[in-house]
């Protein structure tokens, strides 16, 4: 089975704690604070496989998650930082976000890495917080969350070549017999239901990549038939070989289908206009293809060169190959997007800071805090000790958490809710 697209979840470790201890050595007075700090959570790593062609592996592995650091220790020992997971991916994986549908990352060379999800940093022991005023101090911070979120993976065919054409017209045999590849090869529509690559060298010794890929049809490029689904392939390759059949089994006029697929091509995406495009018109060997290429010739015009070939029988394989390989000489290469450019000055603008916060109620009336920047600071505070617990309510007092309940008609004793905990307003 050939999988080239799948959702996974990925999640990097969270950092581990940060630990209140003290020294109690007999002969050491006034030891003072010796709480560790906690490790790295684990990096959650894209890494590219030369040898993977599918997105296979992941169709039964969706989730990953890395571990977390190591919590500090007493005698001011730092918690082990978690070593990175590596998800290995094949060249070609374009990495996007589900949620914002931003492409982060096009991995197509082996070796390649990408950091998907960021581990979380460790929490800071108490020994970190020691001052002269409070030279023993019983705070510590939990370890930062991992970042999580859920991402889509696309994989792109790497070749230089692309054969195209409607199903039948002979794709899969012109790369049997031109290659070392054996894709499946019968009388019905759809023998190909996935793509096939296959190494191609000419005679002067020149090579390429060519692909055969599914059979196009009308509405491709809305889902009709199994053409939405592969023609992402053809957007990597820098050649097109459009693949027409002349012998008119199939009773449908070469011409028509020619006009048909350039449609589908340009419906789904302008850019692939813009390639080289090769037209060959295969099944020679039959009785009408003469008459049919001698039409098809008069009504595509003097501007296109027509290729006729038999893949059948082998004959016009050799100036196929060569003017395919001159093509890749100086075709150029298509970035997949278009890169924004980039202003070179420096412009300031002011900009009112956002609140790290939001608050809304809840229908039982109780006010309910919710935001990036306060959940973060709530798990990473260490509700065990009365020093930390003083701490955090400075810091939402900081942050303008106080002001803000005041102004929404907080009153002493109501209900606030923060993640999955209750607290009460104390004026």
């Amino acid at each position: 089975m050939f999988v080239d697209q799948v959702k996974i979840y990925v999640k990097g470790g969270d950092g581990g704690n940060g630990m209140v201890a003290f020294r109690r050595e007999k002969y050491v007075p006034d030891g003072g604070p010796a709480g560790g700090d906690g490790g790295k959570g684990a990096d959650v790593i894209l890494q590219v496989e030369e040898g993977l062609r599918t997105l296979m592996d992941f169709r039964y592995k969706r989730h990953f998650k890395a571990n977390r650091g190591e919590h500090g220790m007493s005698k001011n020992q730092h918690g082990r930082n978690s070593e990175s997971m590596i998800v290995k991916v094949p060249p070609g994986t374009v990495v996007m976000d589900d949620d914002t549908k931003e492409t982060l990352a096009d991995l197509t060379e082996h070796g390649q890495q990408y950091v998907v999800a960021k581990g979380g940093r460790g929490g800071r022991g108490n020994t970190r917080f020691a001052t002269p005023r409070n030279p023993a101090p019983e705070v510590a911070e939990n370890g930062e969350p991992g970042q999580e979120r859920y991402i889509v993976l696309e994989l792109k065919v790497l070749a230089d070549v692309g054969l195209v054409g409607f199903p039948s017209v002979g794709k899969s045999t012109l790369l049997s017999v031109v290659s070392a590849a054996k894709p499946k090869i019968a009388e019905y529509h759809f023998t190909t239901i996935v793509p096939n690559l296959g190494v191609v060298e000419t005679e002067d010794g020149r090579s390429f990549v060519m692909a055969d890929l599914p059979g196009l049809i009308e509405g491709a490029h809305q889902g009709v038939g199994l053409g939405h689904q592969f023609l992402r392939h053809i957007e990597r390759t820098r050649v097109i070989i459009h693949v027409v059949d002349m012998g008119g089994l199939e009773g449908r006029d070469p011409y028509d289908d020619y006009v048909t697929i350039n449609e589908e091509l340009k419906e789904y995406n302008m850019r692939l206009t813009e390639r080289a495009q090769i037209v060959v018109a295969n099944k020679m060997d039959m009785p009408d293809s003469e008459e049919n290429l001698a039409s098809f010739k008069e009504k595509l015009g003097d501007d296109v060169k027509v290729f006729p070939i038999s893949a059948l029988t082998r004959s016009g394989l050799r100036d196929l190959l060569y003017a395919v390989a001159d093509e890749l000489e100086h075709a150029p290469e298509f970035p997949l997007y278009e890169e924004e450019a980039i202003e070179q000055r420096v412009v300031y603008k002011h900009e009112k800071e956002e609140k790290g916060f939001r608050i809304t109620r809840d229908p039982d009336g109780a006010f309910v805090l919710s935001g990036a920047d306060i959940e973060k600071l709530f798990v990473m505070t260490n509700f065990n000790h009365e020093e930390s617990i003083k701490r955090f309510a400075r810091q939402l007092r900081g942050m303008g958490v106080d002001e803000a309940l005041r102004e929404r008609g907080a009153q002493d004793g109501d209900l606030v809710r923060l993640l999955e905990y209750e607290f009460e307003f104390v004026e």
